[in-house]
């Protein structure tokens, strides 16, 4: 494609791997922050300038800061793709997915690919000989990640929240309270991994149900917060209707809850609900675009935690539990009966696999991952 739309909240690590593309390419590659005045003044006339650069990668970051340059861009790839160049043109940077790709979508349709950079994953710390635990407790920004201690780390997510709430809020959404908004988000760490109850949340914030929903919205936008749909085929049973929520990094789940060691969060409610949501998210990482991810609960107490669809059928079934020696729920067995998995997983906190009732394999978080992998 001849643009590539990379998407991601700030401070992921977009910026850095841009950054290090433009120095592989040398003086085939331009890299430009909007956030930089000496920048943004580059683009004062911004065909000319990006004209001038034909036969570079240009990089573009905050790119939100200037929607017009959307319009723009269209006729530059239009002339250069009439010239033969097809590809290799532009590598487009923001932070939020929703606005982002409406803009991109409204003028750059079939001249585009989208992809959504998430913090650091499992397999990749792994690579890199770090621990696995502090994925968990840390989250995986980087910055937090490779902190020299556990105080450090906090810190940097608690300026990151704050930096949200103080700079991208107001952005993306100028008339929504970020005071509001961050204690939604708090809020929601709280109640990591259930069903989302937008009049009890509205009654706790002294606003509206409506105005939670916007303001869910945008945290899911900025892609803070995941929003995971019900599961909803064609099966005789009353389902739970309402959307999982969950805080995507699980370092931000800890800060908001001023948690700060493993010991802390071990003695926290919110133990299990963030194993929870790490596994969830680590799976839908590796799960890739070909699988869609739901939960499955129904009100005579059948429950999946993760569904996976593919192709219409139910793919995969897993239920996940932080302890590495843990029992299969009744509500998972009689779920997976209703729903009739290809496969279907216990992933708990170890690193061994067993076999279970019902065709149903018990297995850590590296076995699922190898077999999504395999399949």
């Amino acid at each position: 494609m001849p643009a590539v739309v990379l998407l991601g909240p700030r401070q992921v690590g977009k910026t850095t791997l841009a950054r290090s593309i433009v120095e592989d390419r040398g003086r085939k590659a331009l890299y430009l922050d909007l956030e930089r005045p000496a920048d943004a003044r580059r683009l004062t006339d911004p065909d000319a300038f990006l004209r001038s650069q034909a036969g570079k990668l240009i990089v573009i970051d905050e790119i939100h800061r200037s929607p017009d340059l959307f319009a723009m861009l269209r006729g530059i790839i239009d002339d250069w793709r009439a010239e033969g160049r097809r590809s290799d043109q532009f590598l487009l940077l923001g932070s939020a997915a929703i606005d982002l790709m409406r803009q991109a979508s409204e003028t750059l349709a079939g001249r585009a690919a989208y992809v959504e950079l998430a913090p650091l994953t499992l397999p990749e710390i792994v690579d890199a000989r770090l621990d696995p635990k502090d994925l968990w407790v840390r989250g995986g920004f980087p910055d937090s990640l490779l902190s020299p201690s556990d105080a450090d780390s906090l810190a940097w997510r608690r300026d990151f929240i704050r930096s949200y709430l103080e700079r991208d809020v107001p952005m993306f959404a100028p008339r929504l309270p970020a005071s509001t908004i961050g204690r939604l988000w708090t809020m929601l760490a709280h109640d990591q991994g259930t069903p989302l109850n937008q009049s009890r949340l509205a009654s706790s914030l002294g606003v509206s149900a409506p105005s939670v929903g916007r303001y869910v919205d945008l945290l899911v936008d900025l892609l803070l917060v995941r929003r995971l749909a019900p599961w909803s085929g064609n099966v005789a049973k009353r389902l739970i209707k309402s959307p999982k929520t969950y805080i995507r990094d699980s370092g931000l789940t800890h800060a908001l809850l001023d948690l700060e060691t493993w010991e802390d969060i071990l003695g926290h409610s919110v133990a299990g609900p963030s194993w929870e949501g790490f596994v969830i998210e680590t799976i839908i990482e590796a799960a890739g675009p070909s699988r869609r991810p739901y939960f499955y609960r129904t009100h005579d107490d059948g429950e999946v935690d993760l569904v996976l669809e593919r192709g219409g059928r139910v793919d995969m079934a897993i239920e996940i539990k932080r302890s590495t020696a843990p029992t299969l729920s009744r509500g998972f067995r009689s779920a997976c009966a209703v729903l009739r998995p290809q496969a279907a997983y216990l992933v708990h906190g170890g690193t061994e696999q067993w076999p279970l009732d019902g065709r149903i394999t018990a297995t850590g978080l590296p076995g699922i991952l190898k077999r999504l992998s395999e399949r």
